[in-house]
């Protein structure tokens, strides 16, 4: 089946942020001056999805916002001629045109597994995506998401986004098993979470993207909870092996980790330096702070 639909788990409390997501989603967050959920949100449309569901919880009502129309702020700019502030909330505008947003909230920060578990009834029993917006891709060709979707396509599986990390950061991320590969496409045998380097089956992570099918569905409804005792979407994914075709892309496109402060100050700072009118400003600047570390 095509994949229409992609889920986007925005629940979390935020709270390596504290004290800035004491009031603001974490989500909403700006890599330069645009939030990190509407990468992806860019992403999905980019990749033919038909309905992006946002699964919030309490607080979360600036998403929303930023994804409706603002009559009055456009009233604002139109009285004082600002026809280029126009065209950037027309741009935002459009995203809603091309996609249905359709908002659920999780009832409890039960985990992610039960985040995607949420929006089920939305999902209808179809194939679909999940995007985590603290893991932002950038691929101008093909989009990742649309990788995923192509590989499902081929394979009917459920697929995991993957790269090849250092053996020194495995312990940060879910780390796949494989039995055979062929054009970067990796059969999965084995998920863990988090291991050690001398205990990691591989050096290729999982990262924020997913195409799942429903029979992952299937075990996220027995709510079964793992590492700090939430529910688990890997762990969900990972006792389908056997049954259900699971397999692993190592896809193609820029990775920025927004989830902790250092990758979001970096994934910053990249992003400024790539475009021409900050780059200039900001070049001398780290220059002049390299300099003068000590």
């Amino acid at each position: 089946m095509t994949v229409r639909k992609a889920i986007f788990p925005a629940a979390g409390l935020g709270t390596r942020f504290l004290p800035v997501t004491k009031a603001q989603p974490k989500e909403m967050l700006p890599l330069v001056d645009k939030p990190t959920i509407q990468y992806g949100v860019e992403e999905a449309i980019a990749s033919g999805i038909e309905q992006v569901i946002m699964v919030t919880g309490g607080g979360k009502r600036a998403i929303v916002d930023h994804f409706d129309r603002s009559v009055d702020l456009e009233h604002y700019l139109r009285e004082r001629d600002r026809g280029d502030l126009l065209q950037i909330l027309a741009e935002v505008d459009r995203l809603s045109e091309q996609v249905d947003i359709t908002y659920i909230q999780q009832k409890a920060p039960r985990g992610l597994g039960d985040a995607v578990w949420t929006a089920r009834r939305l999902v209808e029993g179809e194939p679909c995506a999940v995007l985590l917006a603290d893991d932002v891709i950038l691929c101008e060709n093909n989009p990742v998401l649309k990788q995923l979707i192509d590989a499902h396509a081929k394979t009917g599986a459920t697929v995991l986004a993957v790269r090849r990390v250092p053996r020194s950061q495995v312990s940060r991320y879910g780390i796949i098993a494989t039995n055979g590969s062929h054009d970067g496409l990796h059969e999965v045998t084995d998920v863990v979470e988090k291991p050690s380097a001398e205990d990691a089956p591989s050096d290729l992570a999982a990262l924020g993207r997913y195409v799942i099918t429903p029979a992952v569905f299937d075990e996220l409804s027995r709510g079964t909870p793992g590492a700090g005792k939430e529910i688990q979407l890997v762990d969900a994914i990972k006792r389908t092996i056997g049954r259900h075709h699971v397999v692993a892309l190592e896809f193609e496109g820029d990775y920025y980790d927004t989830g902790t402060v250092p990758g979001y100050l970096r994934a910053n700072l990249m992003l400024a330096m790539k475009r021409e009118e900050l780059r200039g400003e900001l070049e001398p600047l780290l220059r002049e702070l390299l300099q003068n570390r000590d």
